[in-house]
């Protein structure tokens, strides 16, 4: 699986925006990227940039002005994980292979593992599927989801 630092810093930042959106007296609070690089500790310039991506992907809204900032364009609880690391990463991949039509070996054959990683790839982006925001910002995670 490629899971780059994009797509973990995009999760943070996302779940972060979540839990802080509610905080307005109207129920929603547009957050500056400011103050989610200051709580993740994460660079300005890298954040601006992600947003900009998850923004054309529909994820995120902006607004200018005072008080501006981003909001979540849709819900916490239909935000996927998944989501978010496709909308800044690219699709996750287990396998070394880079098509399906070609092989990871010299002569264009798959390895000797391929359906092995592929399948885990699989798994992990249908996990990631099925975890939202909400679940994330809520702790409904681990055990305590599969008990739900």
């Amino acid at each position: 699986m490629r899971l780059s630092t994009k797509g973990r810093y995009a999760v943070m930042a996302m779940a972060d925006l979540a839990r802080r959106q509610g905080c307005g007296e109207d129920g929603e609070r547009a957050v500056s990227l400011a103050e989610i690089a200051a709580r993740q500790q994460i660079s300005l310039s890298y954040l601006e940039q992600l947003f900009a991506r998850l923004r054309r992907r529909g994820l995120v809204k902006s607004l200018r002005g005072p008080g501006g900032g981003y909001l979540l364009a849709g819900t916490a609880e239909t935000t996927s994980i998944a989501d978010i690391v496709m909308a800044v990463d690219e699709p996750l991949r287990a396998t070394r292979c880079s098509t399906k039509s070609k092989g990871c070996m010299l002569k264009g054959e798959r390895c000797l593992t391929h359906d092995l990683w592929e399948e885990m790839g699989r798994q992990i982006e249908g996990y990631l599927a099925s975890v939202t925001l909400a679940d994330v910002v809520t702790g409904r995670l681990g055990a305590a989801r599969e008990a739900a």
